[in-house]
């Protein structure tokens, strides 16, 4: 496992493989950057430099008991390109990694960046406010924050239920995909995890959003039990300038894994395409 030190000496662990245009992927909660292996073999194997980190706090990289927030995640990622030296990159974020990616994006401008992907992302804001009356009531979280407390690895197992959509009466969804769920779930530090849970329910990224000026490819599932698309997508798509919406009808939160042929076409297509080619 490749690792960059980061500035306050947490260690970052990430995959680099292939060569090509980079595209670097962002995992959501509370997994690691495997969960992005089958887009990035696919990738790899269509000629393009893939690398994917495992944020601090989750999978292979350091449990820090500090900077488990939003703005530290955006930073680290800034860390791993500026040391691999990346250009022209596609940032793709998944649900807390789409958040990451738009903080980057807002937080440390688009110089290095050429598109970007938000799939099934927590943008702009998933928690329900005055302002904000489809996001989800914050009972749901102190829920979360509750169940990771008391028996973490038991909440695992349920959530993944409902992040694959396995609790919908026509799924295939394996037992093997849910248990890699829960396998790489317990690689997160409980801290990191608990921490974590404000940060992908309660930030705020609208201004990130509207600073985006590169070409962007917003993916989400109608079905998404976890980060649902009205409060998400529909809106993220008015506030990012340059944006297309694609809704994967019926499909749920995981959908890297459960729709992961038409993700990889998708991401194959946007990479090629002479839009993106602009940016």
């Amino acid at each position: 496992m490749n690792t960059v030190t980061v500035s306050d000496g947490t260690i970052i662990a990430y995959k680099d493989w292939g060569r090509g245009k980079p595209v670097v992927f962002s995992h959501g909660w509370p997994l690691q950057g495997d969960a992005w292996e089958n887009q990035m073999l696919f990738l790899a194997m269509h000629g393009y430099r893939v690398v994917a980190h495992d944020r601090r706090g989750h999978g292979l990289s350091s449990q820090p008991w500090d900077g488990n927030d939003m703005d530290t995640y955006a930073d680290d990622l800034a860390t791993l390109l500026n040391a691999l030296d990346l250009d022209d990159v596609t940032l793709v974020g998944h649900s807390t990694g789409g958040g990451e990616v738009a903080r980057y994006l807002g937080r440390h401008g688009s110089s290095r960046v050429a598109r970007a992907v938000l799939v099934a992302a927590v943008t702009p804001l998933l928690l329900k406010t005055p302002d904000h009356p489809l996001g989800v009531p914050i009972e749901a979280f102190d829920g979360i924050r509750t169940a990771v407390l008391a028996d973490r690895s038991q909440y695992f197992k349920e959530l993944s239920a409902p992040f694959y959509g396995a609790n919908r009466p026509a799924s295939k969804v394996s037992q093997g995909l849910r248990d890699t769920f829960w396998a790489q779930g317990m690689q997160c530090g409980i801290k990191n995890a608990y921490d974590c849970i404000k940060q992908f329910s309660e930030t705020d990224f609208t201004a990130d959003l509207r600073n985006i000026d590169v070409p962007t490819l917003i993916i989400h599932g109608s079905d998404d039990q976890i980060v649902p698309i009205d409060a998400t997508a529909r809106l993220s798509a008015t506030l990012i300038p340059h944006a297309t919406l694609t809704v994967y009808d019926g499909a749920p939160h995981g959908l890297p894994a459960t729709h992961k042929e038409r993700l990889n076409a998708d991401l194959l297509a946007f990479l090629q395409s002479p839009v993106a080619a602009q940016a």
